[in-house]
């Protein structure tokens, strides 16, 4: 039976989870993770995912503790995982017009999806399609707000090659379903996969390997396609300088705001030389699609940021708005005449998106945004400027000071 309870959504269940992984980060985390055994509770994978996410739980938290118990050596694979989703994110800050790429291609699959096509796209996303894999791990995502990683590879190479639908359309399908959705690991996955991010280079499924991995549970045999060539697409854009963020300014009224991508603000809050007069938090969960995104990710999110204000009640001065309406946030500015906004930096994707909205509404107002960035992605970010196998030569100095 799947266990279709939805996590916690809290900072106490995740370093409850953390720790209950710490003891299988190294030889059984390295030999299992790929397994995909729902039925199980997927016992070999850390589940962190949606924490990390929202930074309800941070990577440094996560590597630090990992470290405090284990030799680098050790859990080298499991610290390599870990430092996958900073490396996307710091290739897509290093690139954020894919982004901008991806969703004007999903607008476009969307509108020019015909009867033939709006069909099938339905029938994947319902797990009503030929492949009894397929069916069972869009079921799972859509019942849970999970699906394994090497589940995911499997059913993006599906989508892509053998069903031949839309690849944004499947990225979306996931970001609107994943409690982990991640805009950057996410979209730059699906690009992987359909071989448009290591161009010419792409992920095939094949029905030995998902049979292996599920222990039999799966095997599509003859349904796969698995002579299909990747997708062709244009070159990289040219790389920007790294984001420098904006620290805040002393001896000004400040308040603080709060978004979805990082729900431990102490970082923040310890930059500023006065108390917050208020705070108040935007939320972008609607934002990740045109499409209406699952009741299961929308709640998860909300009872995160909920989670993080009640921690932090006592740093973040007088509550004001929770809202996704960047107007109201503005309003709650200006009513308590505040002099500059504080919010930690949000990478690239929707609260980026309305951040960069606010932040002009707030200009012309003569409100400053300072967006302060975490030490760990100012050092991150900037090395990732070509494949994760050259990023992951920097691991060693980036996780040094944890050790």
């Amino acid at each position: 039976m799947l266990d279709h309870a939805a996590p916690t959504a809290t900072r106490t269940a995740a370093l409850d989870r953390l720790k209950a992984f710490l003891p299988h980060a190294g030889r059984d985390y390295a030999d299992l993770r790929n397994y995909d055994l729902p039925e199980e509770g997927h016992p070999h994978v850390s589940r962190l995912s949606p924490y990390l996410r929202h930074r309800l739980i941070t990577e440094t938290e996560v590597l630090e503790a990992t470290l405090n118990r284990h030799s680098a050596q050790a859990v080298e694979k499991f610290i390599q995982e870990v430092c996958w989703r900073t490396y996307w994110k710091g290739w897509l800050e290093l690139r954020p017009t894919v982004w901008a790429a991806y969703r004007k291609g999903l607008d476009r699959a969307l509108a020019e999806a015909d009867g033939d096509l709006a069909a099938r796209i339905a029938a994947a996303e319902s797990g009503e399609t030929e492949i009894d894999a397929f069916n069972a791990w869009a079921r799972e995502l859509v019942e849970t707000g999970y699906m394994h990683n090497h589940a995911r590879m499997w059913f993006a190479s599906i989508w892509v090659f053998t069903l031949r639908l839309p690849w944004e359309v499947g990225a979306d399908f996931f970001l609107r379903h994943l409690l982990d959705g991640d805009p950057a690991s996410n979209t730059l996955g699906w690009r992987w996969v359909a071989g448009l991010q290591t161009q010419g280079k792409h992920y095939i499924a094949r029905s030995s390997n998902i049979s292996k991995y599920t222990r039999g549970r799966h095997n599509p045999e003859w349904r796969l396609n698995t002579q299909a060539e990747p997708l062709k697409g244009g070159p990289h854009p040219d790389r920007r300088d790294p984001p420098g963020g904006r620290l805040p300014e002393p001896g000004l009224r400040t308040g603080v705001l709060i978004t979805e991508e990082d729900l431990s603000p102490g970082y923040a809050l310890d930059l500023l030389d006065r108390p917050s007069v208020g705070h108040a938090a935007l939320i972008s969960v609607s934002g990740r699609s045109p499409r209406a995104v699952s009741p299961l990710v929308t709640e998860f999110t909300h009872a995160a940021v909920e989670d993080c204000l009640n921690r932090h009640a006592g740093r973040l001065g007088p509550r004001g708005p929770v809202t996704e309406d960047v107007d109201t946030v503005l309003a709650w500015a200006t009513d308590l005449a505040l002099e500059q906004v504080v919010t930690p930096y949000a990478p690239v994707g929707p609260a980026a998106t309305r951040l960069r909205q606010l932040e002009k509404a707030l200009g012309d107002t003569g409100i400053t945004l300072a967006r302060p960035i975490r030490d760990w992605d100012a050092a991150a970010w900037p090395h990732a400027t070509h494949g994760f196998f050259r990023f992951k030569e920097n691991i060693p100095d980036l996780i040094a000071p944890l050790a």
